[in-house]
């Protein structure tokens, strides 16, 4: 069996479900006798769809077929009950661009390859929950291809938070087919100056699309707030 056989049948499985538990590959062991190959192999192919951004690892908890979930830390759920929306977006507006900043300086360029097919995974998408998990992969993945892990930790705190928080429907609520189309061209324009190197400008958009799905989120809650108007 080729490299390239084993990767379209650890694809096909992936698919169908038949090597997923939930959102979790199977340990490797397991899977890697199921194929019926060495654990060596097995590796060359989650390490090349990794790269390409179609499965994410994480130290201790595995590789998911999307981001992992978010550490659990003690108080995140008290935390979340005084977490506003507010609270969160001045976070990722203060945190995410220098993570886009960073990727434009560090991603390689199979890693540039890789968030460019999950920008376009947000382009043209209509149905919100189809929306908010191709966002949500591509936000993960620029904060790992900054490199940092100091600032993914920092960035999977943001998700926990908002995991526990009971607020989470309101962004429901606040994206139109009309914001959703808005906010996957800011992704395409954002990724394109990640791609180009161009630090300074990668940062700049992102504070921009930021702002944008605050000014959303905050106004159609009825909040007031010195970063959205």
């Amino acid at each position: 069996m080729s490299d390239d056989d084993i990767l379209a049948l650890l694809l096909e499985g992936i698919d169908e479900g038949r090597f997923v538990t939930g959102d979790r590959l199977l340990p490797e062991r397991r899977l890697a006798e199921t194929m019926g190959i060495s654990r060596a192999r097995l590796r060359r192919a989650l390490d090349r769809l990794t790269a390409e951004g179609r499965l994410f690892r994480h130290q201790g908890q595995g590789t998911f077929i999307a981001p992992p979930p978010a550490l659990e830390v003690a108080g995140h759920e008290a935390l979340a009950r005084q977490v506003t929306p507010q609270n969160v977006m001045e976070v990722r507006i203060e945190v995410e661009p220098a993570l886009a900043a960073l990727a434009a300086e560090r991603a390689s360029r199979a890693e540039l390859d890789s968030l460019d097919r999950l920008m376009r995974a947000t382009l043209g998408v209509e149905d919100i929950a189809a929306y908010e998990a191709a966002d949500e992969v591509f936000h993960y993945r620029i904060a790992e291809l900054a490199h940092n892990p100091l600032f993914l930790s920092i960035y999977q705190a943001v998700r926990a938070v908002r995991r526990h928080a009971q607020w989470t429907d309101a962004r429901r609520l606040s994206h139109s087919p009309q914001r959703i189309g808005l906010l996957g061209r800011q992704h395409e324009t954002l990724t394109r100056a990640i791609v180009d190197r161009n630090a300074v400008e990668a940062a700049q958009l992102m504070e921009n699309h930021l702002m944008t799905v605050s000014n959303a989120l905050l106004r159609d809650r009825g909040t007031r707030s010195v970063i959205c108007d």
